[in-house]
């Protein structure tokens, strides 16, 4: 029997531009310098997929990348990915032997998981590079402003630990209203003075929104997440050079039938939606287990032969429904179908989704399942 590639039959697929996402990142290399960039690529990449965007960054000579766990940064490694991993999620004692195994560089906040790793590290004949977290507002993770001092002089008692980075967070960088955000980084500012005479190499803020918005926060390195991927961190962003980003990603799939029904039919679960007319209606395989969110149902337009088509009645787990009438005659099975991406001279973007939502676009690409292929485009 011939061997199947079992993803290679899925007819929803996400189509990931790495030319696009070169330009995005020659923008925002533009946006800070000659200062490190270190492009966020937790999540699954933001749901583009690690492993391709992981791959292509290292071709583009980035060197360093942030991941949430230690989870991510090992199916990196494993995955043949030769960059500095930073896990800029806390992390536990139990994880120290596993991430300086793996020369992971964590993010700490308690001298406990400094001493952990310290130990796990003198164990193995290695030196740990750690990043402190400083809690300069965002309330999740870190260590106040006045206790840092006190850290580093503790940091300094465990030889086989360095204390290579300082690092803090924003919670509104996104927002119109700066002034929260321009506290912290005087805050921070202070920090990194006080820390003066530890052997510190970089500090580093800046996420998306503060790589365009606010330079003073830029310090020697900077780490872009959601722009990397063409994506605007808020409307909110000021920078006019933000809207020069292209989305990287595509989310696609196809018709896979045809029917035509009468006017007041029912369709899908629970009769949510009942024709009007007599109507040609396309099913098409993707539904809420491929991250497209029930609760669009009856609310989403796709693309169809370029044309606006509207999705209608309740979307399934594998399955949802779209109004084809208009193009009665010339639409036909196998038909490509956009559900976020340019078809002819329309465009359907994540922003798009999200505001139908209530959410943002972060959330709109990373849900989209593991189950639906990645693939890698070299053009445009």
């Amino acid at each position: 029997m011939n061997h199947v590639d079992p993803r290679a039959s899925r007819l929803t697929r996400v189509f990931i531009h790495l030319d696009r996402l070169k330009r995005n990142l020659r923008l925002l290399q533009e946006q800070v310098g000659k200062r490190a960039l270190w492009p966020v690529i937790k999540a699954d990449a933001y749901g583009h997929g690690a492993r391709i965007v992981a791959r292509h960054l290292v071709q583009l000579g980035y060197d360093t990348f942030g991941v949430a766990d230690l989870e991510e940064a090992v199916a990196l490694t494993d995955a043949g990915i030769e960059a500095t991993i930073m896990v800029l999620s806390a992390t536990l004692p139990e994880h120290s032997e596993a991430l300086v195994a793996y020369g992971c560089e964590p993010v700490v906040c308690t001298l406990e998981m400094a001493e952990a790793l310290a130990r796990a590290a003198d164990r193995a004949g290695k030196r740990v590079a750690v990043h402190l977290k400083v809690d300069t507002g965002m309330g999740r993770i870190g260590i106040r402003p006045d206790q840092v001092p006190a850290f580093l002089d503790r940091c300094r008692d465990l030889p086989a630990l360095r204390v290579r980075g300082l690092m803090s967070h924003f919670p509104s960088a996104d927002e119109a209203d700066k002034r929260f955000s321009r506290q912290q980084i005087e805050q921070f500012g202070a920090v990194v003075k006080a820390s003066a005479g530890y052997p510190i190499e970089v500090r580093h803020m800046a996420n998306s929104a503060a790589v365009f918005d606010l330079p003073e926060a830029h310090f020697d390195a900077v780490r872009p997440g959601i722009a990397i991927y063409g994506l605007r961190p808020s409307a909110e962003i000021q920078n006019r050079r933000a809207r020069d980003l292209e989305p990287v990603l595509e989310w696609k799939t196809r018709i896979t039938f045809l029917k035509e029904v009468p006017a007041g039919f029912g369709l899908s679960y629970g009769h949510a939606f009942h024709t009007q007319r007599p109507s040609l209606i396309a099913t098409v395989p993707v539904g809420y287990a491929d991250g497209l969110r029930r609760t669009l149902s009856n609310n989403l337009e796709v693309l169809v032969r370029g044309v606006r088509c509207p999705q209608v009645g309740r979307i399934t787990m594998d399955m949802s429904l779209i109004d084809v009438t208009a193009l009665r005659g010339e639409v036909a099975l196998g038909d490509e179908v956009v559900l976020i991406g340019r078809q002819g001279t329309e465009d359907l973007t994540a922003d798009q989704m999200a505001a139908k939502l209530g959410t943002i676009n972060y959330e709109v690409v990373s849900a989209i399942s593991h189950r639906v292929p990645r693939v890698a485009v070299e053009g445009t």
